[in-house]
This record gives structure tokens, C-alpha cells and sequence, in this order.
């Protein structure tokens, strides 16, 4: 709405004209108790078969269309499928490898050279027997 709409109604009804006036189209069909139900149970609860909710399972515990449970989601920021905290690795040995690589940089060795390495995609793919993007499972062929 304009400053000049805003204005002419203030003019005509004085406060009460600033009141916000109904918008058009379809009344919802969702209360905000199934609202907060579906944003409690994405933030707290899981199911039993997974990490966390999918727009289907919820929209099925519920009694909603899947859309609607996205809609919500969307609303709210919500992202079940991602997690916020770091993933400490499963290796036994981490915190020796830690160390190690810590040291080598804090303390590196006279006339010596630090790299830090790291496969590529088309490594792992090709290690993985997917062969590399392009088609050949030896990569290009220059």
C-alpha cells in the first residue's frame, strides 16, 4: 500500500483506519495449533525409523498436505536435514593424528615443507569405480 492510500484512509476513519484491512483471497485452513504442533514436533521430537521428520511422515502424523508441512518449514527457517554442530570423527586414532598434524605446523622440521592434501572429486569417483564427470573412467583423455 502507498503513503497516499495510508494517508486517505487515515483522513477517513482517523486510527481506526489504519487498522490492517482484510486481504483477499482463501481463509487458511490451518490453525495455529497445528502450526505450532508441526513446529514442535520438527524442533523436538523424531521418528522412530530416522534421524528426523521428512515433509511426508509429518504430514501424515499430522493429517496435512505434505506441501503445507514445507510451507511452515519455509516459514519458520526450519531445516531438519541439516544438523548445526560439528561431526567429531569416528576414528579411534583422531586425536594422535590431530596432534601430529598440529605439531608439523606449530613446529615444522628445518628445511622442510608442510602440504596439506586433499582427494578432489574426480579422485574419489574414480577410486569408487564411477569413473570421472566427462565419461571416461580414467578422466580426460589429454
Amino acid at each position: 500500500m502507498t503513503v497516499s492510500k495510508w494517508r486517505h484512509r487515515f483522513a477517513e476513519d482517523r486510527l481506526e483506519g489504519l487498522a490492517d484491512a482484510p486481504r483477499p483471497g482463501a481463509a487458511r485452513t490451518i490453525s495455529d495449533e497445528v502450526v505450532e504442533r508441526v513446529v514442535v514436533d520438527t524442533l523436538e521430537t523424531a521418528p522412530t525409523d530416522a534421524t528426523h521428520w521428512s515433509t511426508r511422515g509429518l504430514a501424515d502424523k499430522h493429517g496435512i498436505c505434505k506441501t503445507t508441512v514445507a510451507k511452515i518449514w519455509r516459514a519458520f527457517g526450519l531445516k531438519p536435514w541439516r544438523t548445526e554442530g560439528f561431526k567429531v570423527s569416528p576414528d579411534p586414532d583422531l586425536i594422535e593424528k590431530v596432534r601430529d598434524i598440529v605439531g608439523l605446523y606449530l613446529n615444522p622440521p628445518d628445511a622442510a615443507a608442510v602440504f596439506a592434501v586433499d582427494e578432489n572429486r574426480c579422485a574419489r569417483r574414480r577410486r569408487a569405480g564411477r569413473g570421472a564427470p566427462g565419461g571416461s573412467a580414467q578422466g580426460r583423455p589429454w
